[in-house]
């Protein structure tokens, strides 16, 4: 029986509430809680849900929580194709349908999630004519709504820098946690794919980590002296611990965050841990891993990045994702217009004049 990594007594604290195994509890965050097995299996005994399942995760190479998100909405509409279309073929669906589903939905859903559904559904008969279930994709003939534009959450660069230093040096936690935040905010990762970096993604010789993306689509980030020196001190702290713990289960060795068991860290752990140090900096509620990934994006435009670089940074597919961000620094540019722009300079210089200028009585 393996040994498990020390306790609190040997100088390794139990997290507060305990991590979690990757999945674990995980009831499919975004999913409008209707993922449950049970519904799928009485709507699906055909095994459509499984096979698609399979194909986003194998044939497309979508992260979990996108195939728990696609898969759940595949079972809403089959629900209501049971309710409202008694007897109807998924594979003789149209459009009309297709739009009688999404207008169900709507007011119980934002914006966001029925695009989302509209993409489950455009990917869904894709795979259906692949499988020579269907000849025409439906849902390719309406049109995503209209996205929310709503501008993401981030720090201050002070705030960034009260969190990513808020984890104390004395422990294995504190010094695993000093290194996650200094990857989030250093590198802009996503939270799942910073707890799925493994050992051999780091390079700390040439300051850079490779990291998977969406699609599964690597690319590779370099990240400053401060994470390479909490990287060197987590790694030694790690190499000690599983040293004091000895032999654990095959293919934790790969993982570069472990858990207080020894596995893979998972994304809510992070986000409880990153949770903790924002209580610890009176920050409570104002930020998530993703915001430090805002932030660490927003902080590179206001210091004069370009947006390409900034996109090849984030891993984004599409440079519009990334122009969400010139939303944050409008007043900055502002501010230089008018300290640069000669009709800006003129305008003051005309406003000052006339402050300056007495009233002439009639």
């Amino acid at each position: 029986m393996p040994k498990r990594f020390p306790s609190q007594g040997s100088g390794f604290p139990s997290l507060e509430g305990g991590d979690r195994a990757p999945g674990a509890g995980s009831s499919g965050s975004g999913s409008d809680g209707q993922g449950d097995g049970g519904l799928q299996a009485e709507l699906d005994p055909s095994g459509l849900l499984d096979a698609f399942s399979d194909f986003l995760a194998h044939g497309r190479g979508y992260s979990g929580h996108t195939v728990r998100n696609y898969v759940s909405d595949l079972a809403q509409f089959l629900k209501y194709l049971q309710e409202n279309e008694s007897g109807r073929a998924v594979e003789d669906v149209d459009a009309f349908v297709l739009r009688g589903f999404l207008a169900s939905r709507y007011g119980r859903n934002r914006k966001v999630s029925l695009g989302r559904k509209l993409s489950a559904l455009r990917t869904f008969y894709q795979f259906l004519i692949r499988q020579g279930r269907a000849k025409a994709n439906p849902a390719s003939l309406l049109s995503m709504p209209r996205k929310e534009r709503t501008l993401p959450a981030f720090l201050t660069v002070d705030d960034a820098f009260r969190v990513v230093e808020a984890p104390g040096q004395d422990d294995f936690f504190g010094l695993r946690d000093r290194a996650m935040l200094e990857l989030l905010y250093g590198c802009g990762l996503r939270a799942s794919e910073l707890t799925g970096l493994d050992l051999e993604d780091v390079r700390l010789d040439l300051q850079a980590v490779r990291v998977t993306g969406k699609g599964k689509k690597e690319r590779i980030v370099p990240f400053g002296k401060k994470a390479r020196e909490a990287l060197e001190k987590y790694l030694e702290a790690r190499a000690a611990a599983r040293a004091a713990a000895g032999a654990l289960e095959a293919g934790d060795d790969k993982a570069l965050f472990l858990n207080c068991r020894g596995s893979r860290l998972s994304t809510r752990s992070l986000a409880r841990r990153l949770d903790l140090h924002l209580r610890a900096c009176g920050l409570q509620g104002q930020a998530s891993p993703h915001a430090l990934r805002h932030s660490f994006a927003t902080h590179l435009l206001d210091a004069g990045a370009d947006l390409r670089s900034i996109q090849e940074l984030l891993g984004h597919a599409s440079l519009s994702t990334t122009q969400r961000y010139t939303h944050l620094s409008i007043d900055r540019l502002m501010e230089v217009y008018d300290r640069a722009h000669p009709r800006a300079k003129a305008e003051k210089k005309a406003k000052r004049k006339g402050q300056r200028e007495p009233e002439v009585e009639g």
